[in-house]
């Protein structure tokens, strides 16, 4: 099993409402505490690096991937068992060559892989769909371990979306996927959709040489991880409707479609693998109106082992009806501050599409309100990419969108806007 920590829950949230109040919202702050035993044997753990050889890739950019990849076989530890995928319109193993199967990681096996690595090309086209599919079907074969794939790409996937969109809900909870774009003509859209899809990351390698320390770091987290699957298992009455269930740190992701039925009454919303970390869940849940004074258990929260149904840490979100107006109008800081995060990301992603469409005038009104909030909340690296984008003249207070914007710092802003900033403890 290896070292299994332990979990702690939190609940933030103002539960008074006034007479005619219907929303109740809470955060949950789930912490792993790290393992209790150092000796202990690390968790079995199963590991695809799909690395993109489309004909896009030629040059130093196959030169560049080559070294990640490698990188990434360096970082792996002992006994993890892993393949390395090589992508175009196809996907194909490329080690351990002629096998369906994963093999060991060892110091003879590390170094066949690289030396299969070092003779990757560039040629074809792109189906990141392809990908993903060999790499579930191989990590598969390994129910019980931590599954984890890294996907790099550098281009805009040649699939049909509707094509796509089956191999990621038929793959969706199999396995946790990290994906990296490169350089600038590639899609944050299609790799944003892995990431909601597989439960991961999405980012935007800027600079191509810095591809292996982006390996280097991804391989090395999934190392880290400890319990292969949680599952936050949410309960409301009867008479309530659960909203939605997001993650609000480190990054926004939303829950609510992948909701598996536990009864009438409950569901369980995967995370993911967890190693020593935390992670922050917003949720929102409808109840009926109260009589003042009235106080109702709103949610049941778990955090659960789907296999065993261990119940690792638990907490209740309450709803208590007043007619204080003071106390019904507090709204909780870390409530405000989530709600805030996500308006800023739907605020960039709103004005990059608009953008995109031509409609000046709606992008630099959301843009320019997505710089105002970006400085506000403390979000110095969101409000200088925003600059980039949309100029406010300081004397008028006018803004308008910048006419020649680089690429790569508009492809930055949208990768960026998933991740999200910490509430910043009173009085710092």
């Amino acid at each position: 099993m290896g070292d299994q920590p332990a979990f702690t829950l939190n609940i933030d949230q103002n539960k008074y409402l006034p007479l005619d109040g219907r929303e109740v919202h809470a955060i949950l702050t789930i912490g792993s505490t790290g393992a209790a035993a150092a000796e202990a044997v690390p968790a079995e753990a199963a590991e695809v690096i799909i690395i993109d050889t489309s004909g896009s890739m030629s040059g130093s950019k196959i030169r560049e991937a080559r070294q990640a990849a490698a990188t990434a076989v360096r970082t792996l530890r002992d006994g993890v068992h892993f393949a390395v995928v090589a992508g175009t319109e196809r996907a194909k193993v490329v080690y351990p060559g002629g096998h369906a199967n994963l093999v060991r990681a060892s110091p003879a096996t590390r170094a066949e892989a690289e030396r299969a690595i070092g003779r990757l090309s560039a040629h074809g086209g792109t189906a990141i769909g392809e990908w993903l599919k060999l790499a579930g079907h191989l990590l598969t074969a390994h129910p019980s371990a931590i599954r984890h794939a890294i996907l790099m790409t550098d281009g805009q996937n040649n699939e049909r979306p509707e094509v796509f969109a089956s191999v990621l809900a038929g793959w969706s909870g199999k396995f946790v996927c990290d994906s990296l774009g490169v350089g600038d003509d590639w899609a944050p859209a299609e790799l944003r959709k892995v990431a909601e899809a597989m439960l991961g990351t999405f980012d935007f390698v800027r600079n191509q040489g810095d591809l292996p320390e982006f390996f280097r770091r991804l391989t090395q987290t999934s190392m880290s991880k400890t319990v292969a699957e949680l599952s936050l298992r949410v309960w409301v009455p009867q008479t309530a409707r659960l909203r939605f269930v997001k993650q609000v740190s480190p990054t926004l992701l939303d829950l609510t479609g992948k909701r598996t039925d536990v009864n009438p009454l409950t569901g369980d919303y995967p995370t993911g693998s967890w190693g020593t970390e935390e992670r922050e869940y917003h949720i929102c849940v409808e109840v009926p109106p109260g009589q003042i004074g009235q106080e109702i258990r709103a949610g049941w929260v778990k955090l659960v082992r789907p296999d065993t149904q261990d119940v690792l840490a638990s907490g209740n979100v309450l709803a208590q009806w007043t007619d204080d107006l003071a106390q019904s109008t507090r709204i909780n800081r870390k409530v405000a501050h989530y709600t805030g995060q996500a308006e800023l990301h739907e605020l960039i992603q709103d004005g990059l599409s608009l953008r995109a469409m031509g409609d000046v005038e709606a992008a630099t009104a959301r843009l320019a309100k997505a710089r105002q909030l970006a400085e506000e909340s403390g979000r110095e690296d969101t409000a200088r990419l925003l600059e980039k984008v949309v100029e406010v003249d300081p004397a008028t207070g006018t803004a308008r969108l910048r006419r020649n914007v680089d690429k790569a710092d508009e492809i930055e802003l949208d990768t960026g806007s998933v991740r999200t900033s910490r509430l910043r403890k009173e009085g710092s």
